[in-house]
């Protein structure tokens, strides 16, 4: 199945999206009482094609703003840095990682860091450029995980099954205040650096997260081109690892990291400016597309 979020009459409404992309059926017309979020939906379909019923009818698309799938997350996006081992060698040899320890490419666990719920915006919509306050500003593709089963503690053999769904990312950095502030919160956490969706298709519409490809153009240029079998860490680790001594909620969102091939892989750094078109396709999952805005 597959979930997105909509604007109707001003209220951000999650829908079930019909297969063909062509109508959306809203949540509360199969759920009588039910007048939540994304998150909300995720709490009370923890298995969306047990615990749904089927739809009748859909509604035409088209003419309908689709939003965020998550518009607003309710807690901080939980992201893993260095998690393809091309892109933690050029990241290594960039001169902006300011995280590793001397001689590492490699990470010998998983780097996580945050992003604001300020940052998401949807397909569509544009990322803000903050040429005031940066000038080094960059793109990532990532597959990213919805949680649907809160746990803590969860071991990477049951981690799978606490997933609800995935959804497409682009980590929208700053490297200049990445490296400036020695942290990665502030230079991945301006407003619009996290674009997410089109929409989120649950776990078993996916299947085998490990053989998604993930791809990344810019102004039609492919940069990015790698398969999720190139994670250093893999989903259930991740899971594992956040989760040790953290409570995963419903609706939470994890992204995974990037492959190689973003901005400061290359020399001399490429980096975006306002007009560029980004657009990332993940197996299965469909493409977002944004611009960089003045």
């Amino acid at each position: 199945m597959k979930f997105a979020t909509l604007n109707i009459s001003g209220r951000a409404t999650p829908v079930v999206v019909s297969p063909d992309d062509t109508g959306f059926c809203p949540i509360e017309r199969l759920l009588q009482d039910f007048r939540g979020d994304m998150p909300d939906l995720i709490a009370r379909a923890p298995n969306p094609e047990r615990d749904l019923p089927q739809v009748s009818s859909w509604t035409p698309l088209a003419g309908h703003r689709l939003l965020a799938p998550i518009p607003r997350p309710r807690r901080n996006i939980f992201c893993v840095g260095k998690n393809y081992h091309e892109h933690a060698r050029e990241f290594a040899q960039s001169g902006f990682d300011t995280s590793a320890k001397k001689g590492e490419v490699a990470p010998e666990a998983p780097v996580v860091f945050t992003k604001a719920p300020s940052t998401v915006v949807a397909d569509g919509d544009p990322v803000l450029s903050f040429a005031a306050i940066t000038q080094q500003l960059d793109y990532e593709a990532e597959l990213a995980v919805i949680i649907g089963t809160p746990g803590r503690g969860i071991t990477r053999a049951a981690a799978l099954d606490h997933v609800w769904g995935y959804t497409i990312v682009n980590d929208v950095t700053a490297r200049d205040l990445q490296q400036r502030h020695r942290q990665w919160f502030l230079g991945k956490s301006m407003d619009s650096f996290c674009p997410m969706g089109p929409a989120i298709v649950t776990a078993p519409e996916v299947g085998d997260p490990t053989n998604l490809a993930v791809r990344c153009w810019i102004n039609g240029e492919l940069r990015q081109d790698a398969n999720t079998r190139d994670l250093i860490f893999d989903i259930p680790t991740i899971i594992e690892a956040i989760s040790r001594g953290m409570t995963l909620e419903p609706g939470d969102v994890i992204a995974t990291g990037t492959p190689a091939g973003v901005g400061i892989g290359f020399s001399p750094p490429r980096f975006l400016k306002p007009g560029d078109i980004m657009k990332i396709a993940i197996d299965r999952l469909g493409t977002l597309t944004n611009t960089v805005a003045p």
